[in-house]
């Protein structure tokens, strides 16, 4: 008997292990994990199932959980399985921040997970695939205009959640009817965006690191061009769009800073006249505070690049019209040296890793690669060829001419 439970014991250690997820995307760090007293503050529990679904409950039993544990809370109809991921005062915080009420009546957390509850979760979690699959058929027979993401199963299998896009309203009733005759199961459908979807598969981005929505964002911010254009980013759709087909999210991250250094600026619309051209905004480098100017409105012509001071004075000067002689300071003309970027440490080289050819100095080792080459090409011995390469050239005429007569 011993022997049993030890084997059940550990038989529900590793399924627990391997319930376990291992998403951190909506983990949050318990600040409060050092006070042991703010941890059964109350009975409140947060617990996470598949991908991005939380709910939270009432842990009326006073069963010792922690954080990590597998409990099977009661679900409509049946119970679910998942993972508590807070306890104690944080959880009422996480509940206003999702606007959940308090003073409704929450469901309840039933027990720790058993072998046989993790047994019955993980046979509904090998049907989720298949079902998906399926359930895309059907949607296609019926002539339905959605796209069907991801199945979820409850953890006792008595009910499916069937996550679904659509770009406009769709009337799925007679789907439910269709799949709760072939699956047999409770069937309930919720619609998601673009952006979600993308979160729940996951992937790489361009960056070439986890894709923001799956790995930390569980907000989603509306993106638009003028994003792009604060940035002096192409307006290419192929580049700016995400894996969702939709902008990108992380073309927010970074507008605000170039919104507030272009406020340094002069505007795009400034002219700045001189005694020979009127110049026009070509382009600028925000953060550099460089501008570049051009004399032709619509084509970059007799471009000339100034800092941002330098443009506000002309600008000073125009307006008590005063023209210039040029655009540069006194001493900056085209002759006078720019710093260029310079790589020091050399990273930017494709040849940094290379071996560097060896540089022989002096015409001896081009006069030997020379002779070396000659000497391939010539027939006879070693001491044949060196006595030819120093015999004189008239020598070698007469001997020729010998050689004929006596031929």
């Amino acid at each position: 008997m011993d022997n049993s439970n030890n084997e059940n014991i550990e038989k529900s250690e590793f399924d627990a292990r391997e319930f376990r997820r291992k998403e951190t995307k909506l983990d949050v760090y318990d600040w409060l994990s050092d006070l042991p007293e703010a941890q059964q503050a109350n009975d409140l529990v947060e617990v996470r199932f598949k991908n991005t679904r939380k709910g939270y409950y009432r842990n009326t039993a006073h069963i010792k959980l922690e954080v990590g544990d597998i409990v099977a809370v009661e679900a409509s109809p049946g119970h679910d399985i998942g993972e508590v991921t807070l306890i104690g005062q944080l959880v009422p915080l996480q509940m206003r921040k999702h606007a959940v009420k308090t003073d409704v009546e929450l469901k309840r957390v039933y027990r720790k997970a058993k072998p046989n509850d993790i047994e019955k979760y993980e046979e509904a979690k090998a049907r989720e695939h298949n079902t998906m699959i399926r359930a895309r058929k059907i949607a296609e027979e019926l002539g339905l205009n959605m796209k069907i993401g991801d199945v979820e199963y409850q953890g006792d299998g008595n009910k499916a959640i069937f996550y679904y896009i659509a770009d406009d309203r769709v009337d799925f009733r007679q789907l439910i009817k269709v799949l709760a005759d072939v699956f047999k199961v409770r069937i309930e459908m919720k619609q998601i965006g673009v952006r979600q979807e993308a979160g729940r598969i996951g992937g790489i981005g361009p960056c070439g690191r986890e894709l923001c929505c799956a790995g930390w964002m569980s907000n989603f911010v509306s993106v638009a061009t003028s994003a792009a254009r604060y940035q002096d980013i192409s307006l290419n759709p192929q580049k700016l769009a995400g894996q969702c087909a939709k902008l990108k999210c992380c073309l927010n991250f970074e507008v605000d800073a170039y919104v507030e250094a272009r406020k340094k600026l002069p505007s795009k619309e400034m002219v700045l006249e001189t005694k020979d051209n009127t110049y026009y905004f070509f382009k600028a480098d925000i953060f550099a505070r460089l501008i570049t100017y051009s004399t032709d409105k619509n084509i970059p012509a007799n471009l000339v690049t100034i800092d941002a001071g330098r443009a506000f004075e002309i600008i000073a000067l125009n307006r008590r019209g005063i023209k210039p002689d040029t655009l540069e300071r006194e001493g900056q003309g085209k002759d006078s040296p720019r710093r260029e970027y310079q790589d020091v440490v050399g990273q930017d080289s494709l040849t940094r890793f290379d071996n560097k050819k060896r540089k022989k100095k002096g015409n001896g080792g081009n006069g030997e690669k020379r002779n070396n080459r000659n000497s391939s090409q010539s027939p006879g011995t070693g001491q044949q060829r060196k006595k030819r390469r120093f015999t004189p050239s008239n020598n070698n005429t007469n001997n020729e001419g010998s050689n004929n007569k006596d031929n």
